[in-house]
């Protein structure tokens, strides 16, 4: 099958597989659509072996790693890290006035927030600490919808600084070429910049929430001193700098992550608080398939004509332009086929033109999911997070709150990148 019919049919079952990763129940994985669907493009020839066996390969460091981080970030909970993190939130709120808590709360968490996404990957902001949030805001007696809100969109917007935040981050630095340290460099000032837009438009956005409050569940002075479990935290500072070393090296990120949770696995496993069972499942083995399974659905999608349309909207150079058009083109379209299809779409067509449009496609796929809940796939698990803790999400606010932050956020970090690039080289 080629053409025409076996690009309908790729993308018929791209949509099928989005809309069961949005709609699909908690117990259900992701992959009970996406492998079958990937099967089916295999199997019509709408996409070839070869190439199914290529996204594959491509894919295979970008998955060791994704499974690396997830196993770290739950033994990181395990040890109670991100515990440690909820009681200096909340004794850092407390000192103040209980009319201003709220938002000293609000700005505690933008800070905890953005170093879990840039530092352990958004997947570890949503799952493990959205939670935490939730609690720490209870334990205040604040509302907790700006601060749960917050989580969700610093997981993508966030997610910009390191290879490690994102995994479309990964995808991109081995198109650019780039070293850890230099994407870093370049990124640093869009993430500074990402994230100033949030929080300004988050203090407005939910003045009413930051200044009411419910009643007092806990007294400030009864708040205890957080104990910080300094072995969970050397580990992922030393895994932090494993990955400026292997990026010196020139190896894959993936393997400082694998010491990591190598490193707290062992302890956990010695001291009898997990179980090879249980790091299994910490590495989400059915979301690395669905991963993997989307990306030869998307290859379908692209070999069968999309490449060519897109190819046609995608501009050359990299001047101010040209990044602002590269990026609105990826937010769009991450919104309509979520980020990471978007990204494996584009990095191809964008690649030839250096690191610049390569990394004005990521601004466009971290900052622009922030509009619609298909947007990323860390919105969709935030989603589930929220419905756990019964607290309901309007679509019409979360809209309208995408609506005043991705806009002003993407423009504004694409200036910012034009100026790294100038200033960087």
């Amino acid at each position: 099958m080629h053409g025409l019919p076996a690009e309908a049919l790729s993308v018929l079952l791209l949509l099928a597989t989005l809309v069961w990763a949005v709609v699909r129940p908690p117990r259900w994985p992701e992959a009970v659509v996406a492998v079958p669907a990937a099967a089916v493009v295999i199997a019509t020839g709408a996409v070839s072996l070869g190439h199914a066996r290529e996204e594959a390969v491509r894919l295979g460091p970008v998955i060791a790693f994704l499974a690396a981080v997830l196993v770290l970030s739950k033994l990181c909970a395990d040890e109670g890290l991100f515990h440690a993190c909820g009681m200096w939130m909340a004794r850092r709120a407390s000192r103040a006035p209980a009319e201003a808590r709220p938002g000293r709360l609000l700005a505690a968490v933008f800070a905890a927030a953005s170093l879990t996404t840039a530092v352990l990957s958004l997947d570890t902001t949503v799952v493990l600490l959205t939670p935490v949030v939730f609690a720490t805001a209870a334990r205040l007696g604040v509302r907790a919808k700006p601060h749960v809100y917050a989580c969700t969109h610093l997981s993508n917007s966030a997610s910009l600084l390191l290879p490690v935040s994102n995994l479309t981050n990964l995808l991109a630095l081995a198109a650019t070429g780039l070293t850890f340290t230099r994407f870093a460099g370049l990124m640093l000032l869009p993430w500074l910049v990402a994230v100033a837009v949030e929080y300004v438009v988050f203090r407005r956005f939910f003045a009413a929430d930051l200044q009411g409050r419910e009643e007092d569940r806990e007294a400030p002075g009864s708040l205890e001193t957080p104990r910080v479990p300094l072995f969970p935290l050397v580990t992922v500072v030393c895994t932090l700098a494993g990955f400026v070393v292997t990026s010196v090296l020139g190896t894959e990120p993936a393997w400082a992550a694998a010491a990591g949770a190598l490193v707290l696995g062992a302890r956990a496993l010695h001291r009898g608080h997990t179980s090879p069972r249980g790091l299994a499942v910490a590495a989400g083995v059915p979301f690395l398939a669905f991963v993997v399974a989307l990306a030869v659905v998307v290859r379908a999608v692209v070999d069968n004509g999309l490449a060519d349309w897109l190819g046609r909207l995608v501009p050359d150079g990299s001047g101010l332009l040209e990044l602002a058009a590269v990026a609105g083109l990826a937010a769009v379209l991450a919104n309509l086929i979520n980020n990471l299809p978007a990204v494996l779409v584009l990095l191809p067509l964008t690649a030839p033109g250096g690191a610049g449009p390569v990394l004005a496609v990521l601004l466009g796929v971290n900052i622009g999911p922030n509009l619609t809940y298909a947007g990323s796939l860390a919105t969709l698990l935030w989603r589930q997070t929220l419905h756990q803790h019964a607290h309901r999400v309007g679509l019409r606010e979360f809209t309208r709150l995408g609506l005043l932050t991705v806009p002003p956020a993407l423009a504004l970090s694409v200036l910012a990148l034009w100026g790294s690039l100038h200033v960087l080289g």
